[in-house]
């Protein structure tokens, strides 16, 4: 399906315009011309059946034929914490996170990321991540992009969380309690938040700390799972138990 994402107050008045880089892969990787349809979302789940009216290289006009309500991505709004990896591990947990149906994802640093960044980088790398949401939204499906929040310190990322929601840290040195067995005997919670850590681990002092906010500390087996790997493979896990994924 051809999808483009165009911010929502350019639709409008039964029209819209696209420009830049939607514009280019209309008319250069795709080749569409007037008279094709396309479909356009608006980031907050509407979507458009539009018609092309006119193509230049750079602006392509559209008529819309079609408004398409939301429709809800899954029966559960999932939070990934993920710590700073490295730039193209990162890049990668956005991208496949955004296609297990992940809602909102809040990169932070922590006592053992391996990456830091200063306020600058961490405003132009936040704009890449939405940019490479953006672009696996419309390739998977989905029709509401992710948010990708600031970067922020481990701390502040447990002051977020009410009680109503399943609120779980992944953490290699547990050994009692495996995820599994956490959401058998847990009744499906409309929100979950994940804790992710990095490389080289969650110290003892930040899990005593999610611990004392309410975060339950789990373990997926025997296996220890790099930190690229980790949220995604929890995603499809939760996914699969209380969301969409059968």
């Amino acid at each position: 399906m051809r999808r483009f994402f165009l911010d929502k107050n350019r639709i409008g008045g039964g029209r819209a315009i696209l420009d830049g880089s939607e514009a280019r892969h209309v008319g250069k990787v795709l080749r569409l011309g007037v008279g094709d349809t396309l479909y356009l979302l608006d980031g907050d789940g509407w979507e458009y059946q539009a018609v092309i009216t006119s193509k230049s290289s750079k602006i392509v006009e559209v008529e819309i034929v079609k408004k398409i309500p939301p429709r809800k991505d899954s029966s559960i709004t999932i939070t990934l914490g993920q710590s700073l990896a490295k730039a193209q591990k990162m890049d990668y947990i956005v991208q496949k996170a955004t296609e297990l149906g992940v809602s909102t994802i809040i990169p932070f640093f922590s006592a053992r990321s391996v990456s830091s960044l200063d306020d600058e980088r961490s405003q132009r790398r936040r704009i890449r991540w939405q940019r490479i949401a953006i672009e696996a939204t419309k390739q998977c499906g989905r029709a509401v992009v992710p948010h990708i929040e600031a970067v922020v310190p481990f701390k502040k990322v447990l002051e977020k969380w009410d009680d109503n929601s399943l609120k779980i840290m992944l953490w290699e040195d547990e050994k009692n309690v495996k995820l599994k067995d956490v959401l058998k005997k847990t009744q499906p919670s409309p929100k979950a938040i994940f804790l992710v850590g990095p490389e080289g681990g969650f110290t003892p002092d930040e899990v005593e700390m999610a611990k004392n906010t309410g975060f339950q500390t789990v373990g997926l087996g025997r296996y220890i799972l790099r930190t690229e790997t980790a949220g995604i493979c929890l995603l499809g896990i939760l996914q699969y138990e209380w969301g969409n994924l059968s």
